[in-house]
């Protein structure tokens, strides 16, 4: 306002000096003074109403989107005006700060409706263990409604390990009514109003863990029935017809040879099954490998040498150390040798070759590889299955036992065909335990 008035001050001022020493009539000096007077009045308020009620409509926009009223729009901005673009920019930032604010409600009742439908127990607490938020399945693991459990301290609920210790791990402890678990703990940290919190979760493992149990026990059932049923039907069978024999009266003259041969097929039979459930013993009782430094050339070169069929090439690759247990992977990589010498004389001649090779697989990995020039695989879906085989003699453990060593060691064992040429490649990957130089 007063810009303006210093603005147009000098031209009056003028004007009037003009007029009022000029040979004017009185009427005629006041009649323009006031005309001159009440103009420059006017252009000023008009001025000031130029700028001040834009700015006022800006400042009330502005508290409205401060208090979260995102519905007032301003009117009167248009483009070419520098105050009427201000008011256009701050009607679109409402636009856009009102469609967050929408995205931000329904993503909010989103995530509470997953919250609320998930089984898995989920708390958050401050930065001085208070409990800020917790769903229905952590009020249902400790036997509480919500409006009790809110402002809690850890502490006071008992829940103090939630916040210390190693996460994630598996958690055995009691819960209100329930037993002891076992629970999954995982832990992370957010923050909400830039304070600290953190984000407990905690996963029931037990109905995952019976319904694993349940079908591991159908397969253990369904492969020792198999085995046994074929055992004890040739046993039973043969059984009964020597009863037969021995209760006929007369005797038949070459009783005593048939009986010899029944009781040899029964004791054949016995043992194969003897031997059967020794071997599922030997796949249940693995016990776990004691680790240590094993240099990966002279390990292989030793399970090479104690292959007397035929020869087994070495590709050396760079020199390398596992973390194993020596014994274990010796009876690893036996077995895959074995499985490799096999295939290749099982073909017509037996003259494919079988060589092992190695190199880094990952900067932390070493991948070890049996190949050979046998027939290849044919049934890919059965190789790890226990017991399964397709050698005349073969006891069907081999594999298993050798993908378990492997996984105990925090590897993995894989087969495939071969692409370069016909045979198979077994691929053994092993942590290292360091390059050695």
């Amino acid at each position: 306002m007063w810009l303006a008035v210093l603005a147009g001050l000098p031209a009056v001022l003028v004007s009037l000096a003009l007029l009022w020493t000029g040979d004017f009539t009185a009427k005629v000096r006041w009649t323009l003074s006031v005309l001159v007077v009440g103009v420059h009045a006017a252009a000023c308020l008009a001025v000031r109403e130029r700028v001040v009620r834009p700015l006022h409509t800006v400042a009330g926009l502005l508290a409205a989107l401060r208090e979260g009223d995102y519905s007032v729009r301003g009117r009167g901005g248009r483009a070419g005006d520098p105050l009427g673009e201000v008011l256009l920019e701050v009607n679109a930032l409402g636009d856009t700060l009102r469609e967050q604010r929408l995205g931000a409600l329904e993503a909010g009742a989103l995530l509470g409706q997953v919250m609320e439908a998930i089984d898995v127990a989920v708390l958050a607490f401050d930065a001085t263990g208070t409990l800020k938020l917790v769903n229905r399945a952590g009020a249902r693991l400790v036997g509480l409604p919500r409006a009790q459990l809110l402002g809690q301290r850890a502490e006071t609920l008992g829940w103090g390990e939630l916040l210390e210790g190693p996460a994630p791990r598996r958690l055995t402890r009691v819960f209100a009514q329930q037993d002891g678990g076992p629970y999954e703990l995982w832990r992370g940290t957010f923050r909400e109003g830039g304070q600290p919190h953190q984000l407990i979760v905690l996963t029931d493992l037990r109905l995952a863990l019976r319904e694993e149990e349940r079908e591991a026990w159908r397969r253990l059932v369904r492969v020792l029935s198999h085995e046994i049923n074929n055992s004890l039907t040739p046993i039973q069978s043969i059984a009964d017809a020597l009863r037969d024999t021995v209760a006929q009266v007369p005797r038949p003259a070459d009783w005593e040879e048939d009986t010899r041969h029944g009781l040899g097929i029964i004791a054949r039979r016995a043992e194969a099954l003897s031997r059967f459930m020794s071997a599922h013993a030997r796949l249940a009782r693995l016990p776990p490998p004691t680790l240590g430094p094993v240099e990966v050339e002279p390990w292989v070169r030793r399970v090479v040498a104690l292959e007397p069929r035929r020869p087994v090439a070495v590709r050396p690759g760079p020199v390398l150390t596992v973390s194993g247990d020596g014994d274990q992977l010796e009876q690893l990589l036996i077995n895959l040798v074995r499985n490799a010498v096999d295939a290749v004389l099982s073909e017509d001649g037996g003259q494919g070759g079988v060589w092992v090779s190695w190199a880094v697989h990952t900067p932390g990995a070493v991948e070890v590889w049996v190949e050979d020039e046998g027939p290849g695989l044919a049934d890919t879906a059965n190789l790890f299955v226990p017991f399964f085989t397709t050698k005349p003699q073969g006891n069907g453990i081999g594999l298993a036992l050798s993908r378990q060593i492997a996984e105990a060691h925090g590897g993995g064992l894989r087969l495939e065909n071969r692409t370069g040429g016909k045979g198979c490649r077994a691929r053994l990957r092993l942590p290292l335990d360091g390059p050695r130089a």
